[in-house]
């Protein structure tokens, strides 16, 4: 993907991530990814006084990604509150490898990667059949 798209994509996850809600962690994060079909879903992270039930920044990107029409993701970034660029936690991984399109790329602090590179040996769909 070109650079300027990546940059307007990851201008997308800082538009999100200033729409977080994090009181508690003062640590906002928003997250932004193009679909297969064209269309561009953003998410934040929405914190809970009971931590346990806080949502990820990716969490409201899925999300978006199902009500607006589903699709597999292509590209994805998540920003930290300064919007640099920030690795999705492993829980986050999975998340995403399950609404991923096989090449899907990730814009992460080493560079762009797979899917498989961020989450190798993935368990999924296909590991319940």
């Amino acid at each position: 993907m070109p650079e300027a798209q990546w940059d307007e994509l990851q201008q997308a996850a800082v538009e999100a991530m200033r729409a977080a809600y994090a009181p508690y962690s003062r640590f906002p994060v928003g997250a932004a990814a193009l679909v297969d079909d064209g269309r561009l879903v953003t998410g934040c992270n929405v914190e809970n006084a009971a931590y346990g039930v806080t949502l990820c920044a990716e969490c409201g990107l899925v999300s978006e990604l199902i009500r607006s029409g589903g699709g597999k993701l292509t590209a994805f970034v998540c920003v930290d509150k300064h919007g640099e660029v920030l690795m999705p936690c492993g829980r986050c991984r999975q998340l995403l490898s399950e609404h991923a399109a096989p090449s899907l790329v990730l814009r992460t602090v080493s560079g762009d990667r797979s899917m498989a590179e961020v989450l190798p040996d993935a368990f999924g769909p296909a590991n319940l059949q």
